[in-house]
């Protein structure tokens, strides 16, 4: 299949609530390539055919977007492994998942002894609705191609790609500290996750 580098705008919001999740409108463009997977499928297929200067809205179902919400995805960790965090309940830090990835993980709960934390990525289980306008469609180069990356640059998700929202381009209802005070956006295992490390840098 052929791939096609597309720049976009994008405005994000709940279509259960109508609350605006992220927009990059006014700031720089989401580019991916398409048919790598580099953006949320529900929302490629329904744009991947339009041509610059066009716009559309855009409704991805969560079995498209996120995934639905996952009660087993949520666990319970001694205190200790959050040694030196602020903890705030609804804040994210950075984990470790069972393939040694790093994983976006929230804080929903903590006591004096143990802390609940949340593997669901921020967005599972919503209906999201889109608002795109396409700023530019052209072939990607055989280097982007074999490397999945857009003119040299490290790939940024966005709040529509890859599972990274809460990284990069995060929804302003996501964006938190990182292990206390640590730039947002930086790769730490900040809870220990699966392999009870604690906090430290990656």
């Amino acid at each position: 299949m052929s791939h096609n580098v597309i720049s976009i705008e994008y405005t994000l919001k709940d279509a259960g609530t109508n609350e605006q999740l992220d927009s990059n409108v006014g700031g720089n463009p989401l580019d991916f390539i398409s048919g790598m997977g580099q953006i949320i499928p529900g929302l490629e297929k329904e744009i991947e055919s339009l041509q610059a200067g066009e716009k559309a809205d855009v409704m991805v179902p969560p079995a498209e977007a996120y995934g639905e919400y996952n009660e087993e995805a949520v666990q319970v960790l001694p205190k200790e492994q959050f040694a030196g965090i602020d903890l705030v309940e609804g804040m994210s830090l950075y984990g470790t998942g069972e393939d040694q990835q790093t994983v976006q993980v929230m804080v929903k709960s903590f006591t004096d002894d143990e802390v609940t934390i949340d593997y669901n990525h921020p967005l599972a289980g919503k209906s999201l609705m889109f608002s795109v306008g396409i700023l530019d469609v052209r072939a990607a180069t055989d280097e982007e191609i074999q490397t999945g990356v857009v003119g040299g640059m490290a790939a940024m998700g966005g709040c529509c790609g890859g599972g990274s929202c809460g990284t990069e381009n995060s929804a302003e209802s996501t964006k938190t500290e990182c292990c206390e005070g640590e730039k947002h956006g930086e790769e730490h295992e900040c809870c220990g996750g699966h392999d009870g490390e604690g906090c430290k840098n990656s």
